[in-house]
């Protein structure tokens, strides 16, 4: 263990040395031809001032920007190149397992592969984990060919050495180490100092002093002519340790006390940096004086200004406030105006109510009290059969005046929004057999045959009350309509997994394809644009808002002599 001490001193330094040494020679050109394309856009200000914090080397900045810019990115290379920035950001900021997660959220198909590499093999080599390291190197290797500059490759090539170093594979590392000095620069002596160090060390563990040692004096002399202080301490120590080894003590600690005085020259470095950074605070502190003493001029300039801003904000304050009554005035106006316009909407109703009411009022009353004289003429002449002919049409006609006045009450209510409607879940074959069982005598009375056909219920969400009125009106419609006897068909369904539906079809008279174009428009139509002469009564069209009302759909489908279908759809509760 006589070379332990050497081998982890150096390689953290060299490890850190390499990281900037690719940053500002390898990547920095790469990256910044590829994000002058992508800054072209306006959109792209967030990126752009990520990139420009990134080549100022002010990583807190880049690190915060470059986050918000990947959020909005739409686009893979923009993506890559904003965790390529955050990742050497998040280096510096000693993140690294932040930074483990940038590099390898860059795609392996990006122009940035092998800087990807290189970053992820530098990480896991910090973290020591060597045998992860050394794969992402020997992928890098695979492509050397896209990595030209020599410095780049040859710092990778020394940091592969350094892996192989601890995972004690001395002749891979060797191999790695000759492949960086190959590349070095000769004129770059700190770096050559560096790998003979490492070379050194590989030969020492193995205990080859005889390869060892001239490598450690050769690192040694080039020291002391290089002005570098760090590796003058570090070579003169490597000396020390190495004569005491060699039981040279003599030798040994005059290593060690010229160790000692680079330490010194070091710590006398240190103090005055230390020294200068102090007078910088104390200048800062004199300026600071200074800028008080502006400032507190200033402040005297800005009373008076105050004085004249103040007399100019009373000013806004006026205009604001006649500004604030204009606004008020003009929305009173408004409000008049819609006032105006719902009025005159609430009397076209009213007169379109006593329109109907007239009306339709007027042939079934008439209707009432002819058939009132003929039962009275049957009874005189006790034609049993034709009071009971007589009555049935009577009960007829009352049912249908009966179920126009319901309308025009339901209407109204609904207008003047006093209708009460409360949507809840409720099965719909309850709300249908409930009308059903209302309608019986009406249907018998009309010879007219009614058919059920539940394929599915459902629960859905509805008004129960709104419902049973638009199933009542429909009902009637086809009673009324039907030419003498005939069959009414009840169905209750599921068109989807959304809406429930419930059909009512006759084997009426059928509706003209103009009148069903009508009836089939009334989606979203107000009663203030509907013409009563245009064939649509008022029925229907409560029955449209009243579906409307329930997020449900009312569509009709007839054929003039074979009847009418009509399809309410119903959302459905999902469980």
């Amino acid at each position: 263990m006589k070379f332990s001490f050497f081998l982890f001193f150096f390689i953290s330094i060299n490890v850190v040395n390499s990281q900037n040494v690719s940053k500002k020679i390898g990547e920095y050109n790469k990256l910044l031809n590829s994000s002058k394309v992508l800054c072209n856009s306006p959109k792209k200000k967030v990126f752009c001032k990520a990139f420009d914090y990134y080549t100022k080397s002010n990583y807190d900045s880049c690190y915060i920007f470059s986050s918000k810019a990947i959020l909005t990115a739409d686009s893979q290379k923009e993506k890559d190149i904003l965790n390529y920035i955050q990742g050497v950001s998040a280096i510096n900021k000693k993140i690294f397992k932040k930074a483990l997660n940038n590099f390898d959220n860059i795609s392996n198909q990006s122009d940035f592969k092998n800087l990807k590499n290189l970053k992820l093999g530098w990480l896991h080599l910090n973290l020591k984990d060597y045998k992860k390291s050394i794969e992402y190197y020997l992928d890098w290797e695979n492509n050397i060919e896209s990595t030209t500059d020599s410095i780049i490759r040859s710092n990778a090539f020394h940091d592969i050495g350094v892996c192989y170093i601890h995972m004690k594979d001395y002749n891979k590392a060797k191999k790695y180490f000759d492949k960086e000095i190959f590349l070095l620069d000769k004129k770059d002596k700190s770096s050559l100092i560096r790998t003979k160090i490492d070379l050194a060390n590989i030969y020492y563990q193995q205990y080859l002093d005889n390869e060892a040692i001239p490598l450690f004096e050769d690192a040694y002399k080039m020291a002391k002519s290089f002005s570098d202080l760090d590796l003058k301490q570090l070579t003169a120590q490597n000396m020390a340790v190495i004569e005491r080894n060699r039981k040279r003590y003599k030798e040994s600690v005059e290593y060690y006390q010229e160790y000692n005085k680079w330490k010194d020259s070091i710590w006398n470095r240190d103090r005055i940096i230390e020294l200068a950074d102090r007078d910088k605070k104390l200048t800062v502190a004199q300026k600071d004086k200074e800028i008080a003493v502006q400032e507190a001029e200033i402040k005297q300039k800005e009373a008076v200004q105050r004085g004249l801003l103040f007399g100019a904000s009373g000013l806004m304050l006026f205009i604001g406030a006649l500004g604030f009554f204009y606004s008020k005035l003009r929305k009173q106006n408004v409000l008049i105006t819609k006032q105006k316009e719902d009025l005159a909407i609430a009397n076209k109703t009213k007169n379109y109510l006593f329109s109907v009411v007239s009306h339709d009022l007027r042939s079934p009353m008439n209707t009432i009290k002819y058939q009132h004289e003929q039962l009275k003429k049957h009874i005189a002449d006790n034609n049993l059969e034709a009071i009971e002919e007589a009555n049935n049409t009577a009960i007829t006609v009352t049912e249908s005046t009966s179920h126009l006045l319901n309308n025009v009450l339901h209407w109204s209510l609904e207008q003047s929004n006093q209708m009460v409607f409360a949507q809840k879940a409720y099965p719909l074959k309850p709300i249908v057999e409930h009308v059903l069982y209302d309608y019986e005598n009406l249907i018998e009375a009309n010879a007219i045959e009614i058919s059920t056909n539940y394929i599915q219920n459902s629960i859905v969400n509805a008004d129960r009350e709104s419902i049973k009125i638009v199933l009542r009106n429909l009902l009637d419609n086809a009673v009324k309509y039907m030419n003498g006897e005939g069959k009414i068909t009840v169905e209750i369904g599921v068109d989807n997994e959304n809406y429930s539906y419930v059909s009512i079809q006759d084997t009426g008279i059928g509706i003209p394809k103009d009148r069903l174009e009508k009836i089939n428009a009334l989606k979203g139509v107000s009663i203030d644009k509907i013409d009563r002469s245009e064939g649509v009564g008022l029925g229907l069209i409560l029955c449209q808002t009243l579906v409307k009302k329930n997020k449900g759909i009312l569509s009709f489908d007839s054929e003039v002599g074979k009847g009418t279908k009509v399809t309410i759809q119903l959302p459905i509760v999902n469980e």
